[in-house]
């Protein structure tokens, strides 16, 4: 089985969307495979895809939303990117582009279907996966009921699910989702304490 590096070298040279998309149009722009880990990673950050500034700069949640996940994870940025800790694992490696209403259109499914396992069995190590918004929830739970409220409303069954590692579902923290928090308070008031403290645990080993 190929390292973490390795893969995620063959990933960042992946231009599949572009030239062989096995699903709608091609990609838009020019591919920028964004990935962060190593084989020694403890912590697994599963979002959805990156956005524009993430497209630009090469580094992902480098954006209002980043800032958002790191203040709910309580960490700053150094720690955020230390890849010998941290992995960063989207849905889809590339922006996927804009759809018509400016939104950011759905992860590509290339990319999962291609790069996902393969990425995962090169983190031996995770004790716990963090999957942001519902297509990493899909990915690694299965469809559950209520769609995403529902399913980060039962965080704390499936966090003490015994699998390992360990699984632990939240909202993606764009502004767009200003709403849900609001409708959700419960979301700040007791799965964010829960949260901080087992990420702290879990970089402190």
């Amino acid at each position: 089985m190929p390292s973490f590096d390795d893969t995620a070298a063959a990933l960042r040279a992946c231009r599949l969307c572009r030239d062989a998309p096995l699903y709608g149009p091609p990609l838009p722009q020019e591919p920028r495979p964004i990935v962060q880990g190593s084989t020694g990673a403890r912590l697994c950050v599963a979002s959805q895809a990156p956005g524009t500034r993430a497209h630009r700069t090469g580094m992902p949640f480098m954006d209002p939303s980043g800032v958002r996940l790191r203040t709910w994870l309580g960490l700053d940025e150094a720690q955020f990117y230390d890849s010998r800790k941290i992995a960063i694992v989207p849905m889809g490696s590339c922006f996927p582009g804009l759809d018509a209403k400016g939104g950011d259109k759905p992860p590509r499914r290339e990319c999962a279907e291609r790069w996902r396992a393969e990425l995962f069995a090169g983190l031996p190590h995770l004790d716990l996966i963090l999957v942001i918004g519902s297509y990493a929830q899909a990915w690694h739970l299965g469809t559950l009921p209520g769609g995403l409220t529902g399913t980060v409303r039962n965080w704390r069954a499936i966090l003490a699910e015994p699998r390992r590692p360990r699984v632990l579902p939240l909202p993606h923290p764009s502004w767009r989702n200003n709403g849900w928090l609001k409708r959700e308070p419960w979301f700040e008031a007791e799965l964010l304490p829960v949260l901080r403290a087992e990420v702290a645990r879990v970089l402190s080993d």
